[in-house]
């Protein structure tokens, strides 16, 4: 089945088509580990490795991802210094006289979270081709300044390095490919030190950081000059993504956000060292809001997925509320949002679990649910449409009518879905224990039904319904399962 993207860098949706046969080469813009991460940066990365796994399991690639690990950079460094409110003692133990070592201890902590929090969240660590470490490729990056600089891109002023965006555009380069950018507000020779400015800010950007007290550094040696500093986060993508996967690779993903400044700068580094474009494809997700308000710590709606889990929520079931959004339209996060998804996940569930317990005599067009589902997936990731496939032929072919081929096809079917969605279990539903006391009412009632007495009947549903427990009648008995809404 072929696959469909939305491609920022034409606009449009493509069929996608890899560089080389069978293999496909993805990079995504990976946490910037200073602090616990928030679920707008959990979306992109669960709309990444949502692409990822539809590239495997519709596509039938082999997928190599790399996600990088932003370890150095303005906020890691803000944050790595005597007195930063993210310091944990406990966990880092003391601050040292050593820049670099506090930073290695900062970051290295917020990966572990980082990591803790992308495996509740059912993103695999084993889909991974490489976690890189920005810190563990400034040679890397240091060879790429020294390209731009040697093709005539560079310029050092005040002991850091600039990409001369001025001569860049002189030479007919482009830039403003993913995100229309303003060049007549560009002013030739303004610069911009800082890793995150503003849409409208066109101006040379830093490439190498002269090095200030209190600072971690290295030594770039450009053109006979040693200039003690440490790198710009734009950078650290375009050497890591050329060391790891070779350029250009197939696709680069991120958030919306990522378009301008960091990816535009990505592309023209890259373009201008490495003479080759980056990606052949940039897939960007749109924003998330909170309760129709964007994030923020001022408004009190600032949420990490441990926040989320102090709530009493299932990290599955807020992947499945922000998968059931699609990528490219701004997902509204709300309680009540992931209520109905806890629901609606629950609902697939008891369907999977039913094909393994009891079968009819009714045929259905397994063929047919999978060309639809799986159409939608690989036609630029539309979950919404996948999903609400799924959720009619549920409500049309109840698996206890579903005769045992039907239910086996139905179980392979879900066996591929769970693949690419990653949160029900395929399998016969786990023994419960059931107490003894609960039994016995439910079978008090089956025997009210029996003699017809149904004022009873429903009394002591109600009664078990109570107690955390739901009675599911059958033609030739029933099942007690506990109430987990």
């Amino acid at each position: 089945m072929e696959i469909h993207l939305y491609n920022t860098l034409s606009r449009q949706i493509e069929r996608f088509e890899p560089i080389e046969a069978g293999r496909v080469r993805m990079y995504s813009c990976g946490p910037t580990v200073y602090n616990h991460v928030h679920i707008g940066n959990l979306r992109a990365f669960l709309c990444a490795d949502l692409l990822q796994r539809v590239l495997r399991v519709i596509g039938g690639y082999h997928v190599q991802w790399v996600m990088n690990i932003t370890d150095i950079d303005d906020k890691t460094i803000r944050d790595s210094q005597p007195g930063s409110p993210a310091w944990n003692a406990e966990a880092m133990g003391p601050q040292t006289d050593d820049p670099q070592e506090n930073l290695r201890r900062l970051t290295r902590y917020y990966e572990q979270v980082f990591l803790r929090d992308i495996e509740a969240i059912g993103i695999r660590r084993d889909d991974f081709f490489a976690m890189p470490r920005a810190t563990d490729y400034i040679p890397a990056m240091m060879e790429l300044i020294r390209l731009i600089w040697q093709n005539g891109y560079a310029y050092v002023a005040g002991g850091s390095v600039y990409f001369d965006l001025s001569r860049w555009i002189e030479q007919q380069h482009p830039y403003g490919v993913l995100f229309t950018v303003d060049l007549e507000r560009f002013i030739a020779g303004a610069r911009i030190d800082a890793d995150q400015y503003e849409r409208d800010e066109v101006s040379d950007f830093v490439l190498w950081k002269a090095r200030k007290e209190g600072e971690p550094w290295w030594v770039l040696e450009l053109g006979g000059q040693l200039l003690p500093g440490r790198p710009g986060w734009h950078i650290e993508c375009s050497a890591m993504g050329h060391e790891l996967l070779g350029l250009p690779f197939d696709i680069h993903t991120g958030g919306v956000d990522l378009r301008f400044p960091h990816h535009e700068d990505e592309i023209a580094q890259s373009a201008a060292g490495y003479g080759c474009i980056t990606a052949r494809y940039w897939v960007h997700n749109e924003f998330l809001e909170v309760e129709g308000e964007k994030m923020s710590k001022s408004l009190g709606n600032f949420y990490t997925l441990s926040d989320l889990i102090e709530r009493g929520l299932d990290p599955l079931d807020v992947r499945y509320a922000i998968l059931s959004a699609h990528y490219q339209s701004v997902y509204n996060f709300t309680f009540e949002g992931v209520a109905a998804a806890r629901r609606a996940r629950r609902r697939v569930q008891e369907y999977i679990y039913q094909l393994f317990e009891h079968s009819g005599r009714q045929a259905c067009d397994v063929e047919a649910l999978e060309h639809a589902v799986f159409g939608h997936l690989a036609d630029n990731l539309h979950t919404p449409k996948a999903l609400a496939a799924l959720f009619t032929f549920l409500g049309e072919h109840p698996a206890a009518t579903l005769e045992k081929n039907s239910q086996r096809a139905l179980v392979d079917f879900f066996e591929r879905l769970n693949r690419i969605i990653g949160v029900w279990q395929i399998g016969e539903r786990p023994p419960v224990v059931i107490p003894e006391r609960i039994r016995q009412l439910a079978e008090e009632r089956w025997r009210a039904r029996l003699q017809r007495d149904f004022a009873r009947a429903d009394a002591l549903r109600q009664q078990i319904a109570a107690e955390g427990y739901i009675v599911r009648d059958r033609t030739d008995g029933y099942d007690i399962v506990p109430h987990e809404e």
